[in-house]
Parts: C-alpha cells; structure tokens; sequence
C-alpha cells in the first residue's frame, strides 16, 4: 500500500486516513514538546490557577470518548472530580447535568466548527460564570478557537496543523487531543514526560511495523461483529475503536464497547461464533485479574471467534491458536494512561483494513451520509429562554 503514489493512494480512497494514521507516533513528540513550551506552559498553567473545584470534559463524537478515557486519569492526578459530559448533552440539558458552582469547562474538538460546540460555550459564559474554559483542538480557523480571543474566561491551545485530519473519521486528532489532555496532569512537574511519549511512540511504530500485517489478517476474519472491552479510562478507547470500525464499514460490522465487569449484565448474550472480541487490557494487576476472569470465561463458554488482546506481558494462556496478542511497552504507573494511545491505534488499523475488505473507502466511507464536520442545525433556546 505504502509503495502506491500519492494520487494511486486517493484513487483507492486511502492516502488521508492511512497517512493520518501513521504519522501518530511523530505528532504525539510534537504535541508533548508543544505543551512543554514556556508560552503554551504559562498559558495552561493560567487556565488551572486556582485549582478548579471541578472539571468537566466534553466534546462530541469520537472528541466525547477522549473526555471518557482523560476523566480517571485526571481525577486521580490533579485530585478534584472530573467527569465527561457530551456537548449535545450540555447543550440541551446543562441545568440538569452541569455540576454547580465554580468549575473548568475543556472542549475537545477536532474541526471545533461542529454546531454545538461554540454554542455550549457561548452559552455557559453566559449563563455559567462560575466556570473558566480550556479549549483544545486542532484547528486554528475553527470557530471555539477563533470566537473567544477576547475573552478572559477562556483560554485555547491549539495542536499542530497535520493533526487536523482531513479524512472523514478521526485518527490522529484522536490521539493528540487525548495526549494534550493527559498532558495537563503534568503541568508544573519537571518529570520526563516527553521522553516517557517518546517510548510510546517508539513502541507503536513497532507495531505498524511488526505487527500490521497480522491486523490486517485477524480484519480480513469470518466475523460479522466486534465486541471492544475496556476497564476504567480503555472504555472510552473501546467507544472510540467500536466507533471507527462502524463508521468505516458503513455499519456492515455491528459493534459492541463494554466493560470486563458489565458484560456479564445482558450483553454477553449478544456474543456469538460471528464475534471477533478486542480486549483492551489494564496494567494494573489486580484490574487485569477482572479482565482474564472474564475471558476464562468467555472461552469456557464458547463465546466469540477470535481474540486480539491489547496489553503489557500478555499471559501466553489467554490466547487460543488463532488468537493475535499486541504487546505494548511497559511505561512507569503514573504515565500507564499513555496505552490507551496503543489501545485506540490498534482499533484504527482493525477498522481501516476492514474497511478494504468490504472494498470501501477509508476517506470517505458514508457515501455523503456523514460529513467531515457535523452539517449545521439551529440552535434554540432553552426552556428557560437562555
């Protein structure tokens, strides 16, 4: 694929999302460099200060599963709650579901142009001012990056241009907002973070290299269902990877994001010899417990097809003779949150080869019923004419 031109690539309707895939691992050195520019530094350092008494993350979409896999692992660094909350959701419902009092609002956008977006934070500065607001995407033209420069409630950080893709799904936007998020946490501290990144992205570019050719092979697989597992934070890179195997498909391939401990609760019986199962796996030994307890018995059952297990230092009696294990490089316990990088690249490569195989267009999959950027729509007042 790699030995097409350019324009041989467009023409089989690949070259943005394959090169937007691949140029992961680079863009994740960038964006930790970015954030640890003294500029964008101070910058941050400002929109935490005081430290908020909450956070709220949202976004919409694939930019809504970021806020679910960025929630824990914020929660647990900066030591407020910290919640994911859709954007359509605040729009309609934000007196039901926004915490009160004074808090930080972070918007997660790729294009930031998607109707809802600006219209949530035009309307929370107005009817929210306890709350000062982080916006972070990857276009600099959009409009939540553009509409406030005057305003000092909020602050903006925008990530490199290529992450800006221009395929119809999200890939590498995915990622960096999810990484620039993570690198929030890391505010203030001199660590190694961007070294700790550096590993990351050295170990996934292991895996296109390595590893790739046994993705495309587990994608081109008699199934007509994928189930993703996640516990914690990898249920949002379980939403996100069952996203990009839908939208990719066009729906042919039904999917399921649950987690380890929720499957046992109903869905398991939608498991059958047509489902391939995805299992994102923690590195915390006890969670990790939970998840092969699971997969015991999934196994003892006969449920599903083949597997392919994300993770570090797989047990070699978790996988059956057709099943695929991605190992992942071990990062230190408080950077652990940087494999769910992993977890959502493999569930790119899963839906992007599937995608070939029903012989679609990765760039354009939807035939126009999607769009790269949500078409417009009115924006109505609320109930209390807000």
């Amino acid at each position: 694929m790699l030995s097409l031109s350019s324009a041989q690539q467009a023409s089989c309707g690949y070259a943005d999302t394959l090169r937007e895939i691949l140029q992961q691992p680079q863009t994740w050195q960038e964006t930790a460099k970015r954030l640890t520019d003294p500029t964008v530094r101070d910058s941050l350092q400002q929109a935490l200060s005081p430290p908020p008494s909450h956070v709220v993350l949202t976004g919409s979409g694939s930019s809504m599963y970021i806020g679910e896999c960025l929630a824990p692992l914020l929660q647990r660094a900066i030591g407020v709650p910290v919640q994911a909350i859709a954007a359509g959701t605040l729009l309609t419902h934000w007196r039901d579901v926004l915490p009160p009092g004074e808090g930080l609002l972070i918007s997660l956008a790729r294009s930031g142009d998607s109707p809802e977006s600006a219209s949530v934070v035009s309307r929370l500065l107005a009817d929210a001012p306890g709350y000062r607001h982080l916006v972070i995407t990857c276009n600099a033209a959009g409009k939540l990056a553009t509409n406030y420069r005057h305003e000092p409630r909020v602050t903006v950080l925008v990530l490199d241009e290529r992450t800006n893709d221009r395929s119809l799904v999200m890939t590498s936007s995915f990622t960096n907002l999810l990484l620039a998020g993570m690198g929030l946490a890391k505010q203030g501290q001199n660590g190694t973070w961007p070294a700790t990144v550096d590993s990351m992205a050295s170990s996934v570019q292991s895996l296109f290299d390595t590893q790739a050719d046994a993705l495309a092979s587990m994608a081109d697989g008699d199934f007509s269902s994928v189930l993703y597992l996640g516990s914690g934070g990898a249920l949002g890179a379980a939403h996100e990877a069952a996203l990009k195997m839908l939208e990719m498909t066009t729906g042919a391939v039904i999917t399921r994001a649950e987690t380890y401990l929720g499957l046992r609760h109903g869905p398991m019986s939608s498991i059958d010899e047509k489902t391939l199962v995805v299992a994102f796996l923690s590195s915390d030994q006890a969670v990790r417990a939970y998840e092969y307890d699971l997969l015991r018995e999934l196994s003892r059952k006969r449920l599903g097809t083949t597997r392919v297990l994300v993770g570090t230092d797989i047990a070699k009696d978790m996988l059956g003779p057709h099943d695929l294990a991605v190992e992942l490089a071990d990062p230190a316990d408080d950077d652990a949150g940087l494999l769910l990088l992993a977890d959502v690249v493999v569930g790119q490569l899963l839906a992007f080869f599937r995608c070939l195989k029903l012989g679609q267009k990765p760039d354009t999959p939807s035939q126009g019923v999607l769009t790269r950027v949500v078409e417009h729509f009115p924006i109505h007042q609320d109930r209390e004419g807000a």
